[in-house]
This record gives C-alpha cells, structure tokens and sequence, in this order.
C-alpha cells in the first residue's frame, strides 16, 4: 500500500515470515518463541508430539523447534557471499563453525558473521531455565556483499550488549525513545551516535554505503524524529513490530507492518496506543548488482552459484571439527566468544540492555 498524499510514505506492507527487505539487504526473520521450562538436555520440557521434527516451524504452543531435533535452533549448514547479523533480545544462541570457533551469545548482544567464501555454522538455542519458562526473541538479518567482497575471508565479530551505543530522547511531555545503534551513525539533535565498527569486508564498512541498522522503543506517547539519511541513494524500512498503534509521518498504522519511508526526509514517528512501540529500522544505498541465490548462497550469477556447490562439496567450507552434530555448550550461562586461533573473549560483568 502506498499513499501518493503522502510523500514520505513509499509504501507499507503488512509483516509475514520472513520480512521483506529492500537491496543492500536480503532476508529479516524475526523469531520470538515461548520456550517452556528446560529439561536436562537443554531442551523443552514438552512433548514434541505432531511436530515435524527437522523442520518444525508450527509455532505450535508459541514455539518452534526449527531444523534441532532435541534442541531448538538451525544445525550446521552453509553460507556464502553474504553477511548475517543477529541481534539476539531475549535467550541464548550457541554458536559453533567450520573455522573452529564458538560462542554463546545474547540477552542483547549481537553477532555480526561474514561468511565470504565460505563457512559453515551451527546455531542452536539452548534453553537453561528448568523452574521458569525460556522465552527466545532475536532478529536475524541477511546483507548481501558486493561482487569484490563476496569471496573475502570468512569473519565473525561479537557486539556484546553494554557496548552499543544507545541514544536516548525525551520530547517535550516527558516520554522516552530510546534507540539502539548497531549499525550506522546517528545524527541526534545535539549529538552524534557512532556505532561499533562492521567487519571490514562489510557493505556496512564502506562510507558510501549509508547502512544503518537501529532499533527503537517508544513510550505510550512518546514523540520522536528519524533524522533523514546522508545518502541520496538510500534507502529505508522501518519494520513495526510491537505496539498497538503508531503515526509515521503523519500516517497513522494500527497493524504490524513494514513501512518504507523516504530517507531523505526527517520523518515524526508518534507512539499513539496504549503499549510500547517498537521498530527495527534497515537502510543503505543498494548495491544494485545482480543478485543469484540458491538457499544459504548468494552470489552474482548462476555460473558462480554452480561452482560455489562444486567447492562445497569438495571442501565443506572447512569441515566439521566438533564431536557433535549441533554443539551446545553447557549449562553455564556466562556469555562468551572463542575465535578462530583461541583467543576467548568475555563480555564486561555489566547488565545486559535491551537492543
């Protein structure tokens, strides 16, 4: 839906599985599974009767199992010419790769995985609680790698929680927004927001990019302006997906919805309902290559797509190294990343905020 009254508003497309994303970026899941309480083997302590085990997206009692068969999460398998970035809100994901390294992650933190020419990874999602439920909320992003960069070396980088920038604006009645900046400057009204660095063969470390992956939480009637973008190119999604009720400029939305708007412009989001109102925000300039892409590989061409398969099969991406099909990592909750070569590293003993 588009409204031509509105000239800030390109069009508005109601939320599915996945969402849909405009060029530079690729694919937006957003999983939020009401894990029940854990049983010994960090798994639900439910039935999985009628579930399609290995394939088990039903939803079926607020949950899903995904590709585990014991543990919720995707097993190992395949990526190449692309990037992943995973802002994990709620719960754990235990990471394991071909390179030979692991981590466990979340409660705000984020994993930003390059995966180049080539890696294979596992990513599970262990539930630890066994007297309390294990809610799971996380969004995992797809940016594509332009044509020079799509056989750089496979790279992971951890963004723990209290190292995100974050801004916080309070309008003229006393409400907040707070925003989350994972990717992407922030222009602010008396300040400047810099974010972590992306990985260096990333879209997002490139100037001209203008990529920017935000996240933002208003209070009921909170009242706050997007800063228009730098690039003349660029552009943008504001996905809404919590709240009842919200004005985006000037527009009112009662729906889940993902709304393009022009970057360029500033644009008034207004918390109208009753509840808190939430948005991730995606923008960059496209990359406006041509895009091939079979499943967890994307690449610029059919020929490349059928050789990347061939290298596939004769290398795996570097092999499987771990004893188990899908590690988990224990019942130990303290977050870690181990990198390829061992260096470990350890998130400060500070709070984790909300992203």
């Amino acid at each position: 839906m588009s409204n031509p009254a509105n000239p800030a508003i390109l069009q508005i497309k109601a939320l599915g599985f996945p969402w849909a994303t405009i060029d530079p970026f690729l694919f937006c899941a957003y999983h939020d599974d009401a894990y029940p309480v854990a049983n010994a083997e960090l798994g639900p302590a439910a039935s999985l009767a009628g579930r399609d085990i290995g394939q088990d997206f039903s939803r079926k009692d607020g949950w899903s199992m995904y590709h585990g068969e014991q543990v919720p999460g995707f097993p190992p398998h395949p990526h190449r010419g692309f990037e992943t970035v995973t802002i994990v809100r709620k719960g754990l994901i235990d990471h394991a790769d071909s390179l030979g390294a692991t981590a466990r992650f979340g409660q705000g933190d984020v994993q930003w995985l390059t995966a180049g020419r080539g890696v294979v990874h596992s990513e599970m999602f262990p539930l630890l609680d066994q007297t309390a439920p294990n809610p799971l909320e996380l969004f995992q992003i797809w940016l594509n790698l332009p044509a020079r960069n799509k056989m750089a070396d496979p790279h992971f980088t951890m963004f723990w929680s209290h190292d995100i920038p974050r801004h916080v604006a309070v309008d003229a009645a006393g409400r907040r927004t707070e925003v989350a900046v994972i990717a992407g400057r922030l222009q602010a009204s008396v300040e400047a927001v810099q974010p972590l660095a992306p990985p260096p063969d990333s879209w997002a470390a490139q100037a001209e990019s203008d990529v920017a992956i935000w996240t933002l939480r208003l209070e009921p009637g909170a009242r706050w302006t997007l800063p228009a973008a730098a690039g003349e190119a660029t552009r943008r999604n504001l996905y809404f997906f919590k709240g009842d009720a919200v004005s985006v400029a000037g527009e009112a939305v009662d729906r889940h919805a993902a709304i393009e708007v022009r970057a360029q412009v500033d644009v008034g989001i207004v918390n109208t309902g009753a509840e808190v109102a939430e948005f991730l925000m995606l923008q960059g300039r496209p990359i406006a290559e041509p895009v091939a892409q079979y499943g967890p590989f994307v690449m610029n061409t059919q020929a490349e797509i059928a050789q990347t398969m061939a290298d596939y099969r004769r290398t795996q991406f570097g092999g499987w190294s771990f004893d188990e099909a899908a590690p988990v990592h224990g019942r130990d909750p303290a977050r870690f990343a181990r990198h390829p070569g061992g260096r470990e590293e350890r998130p400060e003993a500070a709070p984790a905020l909300p992203v």
